[in-house]
């Protein structure tokens, strides 16, 4: 589970060229531009990351409230967004705690807060491309694909550089994602949050259907619990950046349900195959993880163009271990800065 707002130790803090008036705070691999002089390295403060929805009415962050302000799930307040000051990325907000007051005491470093604190993680709207009528909820059984970000990885960083093991890297896409299950002899598609009845107008069936996936799911998957896992993109969904006209599923992950496992790059994509699908574009099929991949390097690497159109910036990188045990993402900062995510 993301942790949006918690209790850090400010890393370092390190001038700005050219800037007098801020400076910038690092923690873990993340950076953020403060007030010169009001944090220092070593103290502690409370670290909310970027795409946390902070509400209105908190002294700590209302001038950004002011600033830009947004109405979500009936309460008015600000989404925190990646930034750029003075060339310098800042991605989210460090905040003294004596702000909080009681609301913070006994709070061990590391712990999430954001729910006592009022803050949620900001979910932008479902396109009216993917509405249609619910048969029910996500299934519970599969679980839901959200990789944790290199920033937030710093520890393990330094095990996986050791380990020095052979990762496979492919592009993120900017889209939707969707789940295509086949449980307990039936198809299924789902949204993050819904498993959606097949009716006309349904852009995620529609698709579906014209790929042929309800029977090659019915064949592959036979008498098996399986959920492909992909990005839907095309007109209609966040902004469809690769100018696409017409919509398109890209495979990232196949999971086993009877197993309660994702599957490894070689099974994954020789199913892709087999079911007659595309995978999402293979940037290093095996790119090995030593003591080069810094963090600096890995989020460096996030940036380039997309495979999908080469005058877009991609989104990132998403990293797994061949066995697909582990995984994390790389997002890239001049795609962040670019779109205000």
């Amino acid at each position: 589970m993301r942790k949006l707002a918690s209790l850090v130790v400010i890393d370092s803090i390190n001038p700005i060229p050219k800037a007098d008036a801020i400076e910038v705070a690092r923690i873990g691999g993340w950076a953020v531009v403060v007030k010169k002089g009001e944090f220092a390295a070593g103290e502690q403060a409370l670290y909310i990351e970027i795409d946390a929805f902070l509400p209105d009415g908190q002294p700590a962050w209302q001038f950004l409230v002011d600033k830009q302000a947004i109405e979500y799930n009936n309460v008015l307040g600000h989404v925190l967004r990646t930034v750029t000051m003075r060339k310098q990325v800042s991605q989210g907000l460090l905040v003294k705690p004596s702000y909080f007051g009681a609301a913070l005491q006994n709070v061990a470093l590391g712990e999430d807060v954001g729910e006592r604190l009022g803050i949620a993680k900001y979910e932008a709207p479902i396109p009216k491309e993917l509405e249609g009528l619910a048969r029910g909820m996500y299934p519970t059984r599969v679980p839901k694909t959200d990789q944790e970000r290199i920033q937030n990885l710093a520890s393990e960083l330094l095990l996986w550089q050791e380990a020095g093991d052979a990762w496979e890297v492919t592009e993120k896409l900017e889209g939707a994602s969707v789940t295509y299950a086949h449980l307990d002899d039936e198809f299924h598609a789902c949204s993050r949050t819904v498993d959606y009845l097949d009716v006309e107008g349904n852009t995620m069936w529609a698709l579906a259907h014209r790929l042929g996936m309800p029977a090659a799911f019915a064949r592959v998957f036979a008498n098996r619990n399986v959920a492909v896992q992909g990005e839907l993109v095309g007109p209609g969904i966040e902004g469809n950046i690769y100018k696409l006209t017409e919509h398109r599923f890209y495979v990232y992950d196949i999971y086993d349900a009877d197993a309660g496992r994702y599957m490894g790059s070689e099974e994954r994509l020789a199913l892709t195959k087999e079911l007659g699908l595309t995978h999402v574009p293979i940037v290093f099929r095996a790119w090995t993880l030593d003591a080069a991949a810094t963090m600096d390097a890995i989020l460096e690497m996030a940036v380039g163009p997309s495979a999908l159109l080469a005058t877009q910036t991609r989104e990132g990188l998403v990293y797994k271990r061949l066995n697909g045990e582990t995984s994390f993402k790389g997002i890239s900062n001049v795609y962040l800065a670019k779109s205000a995510k």
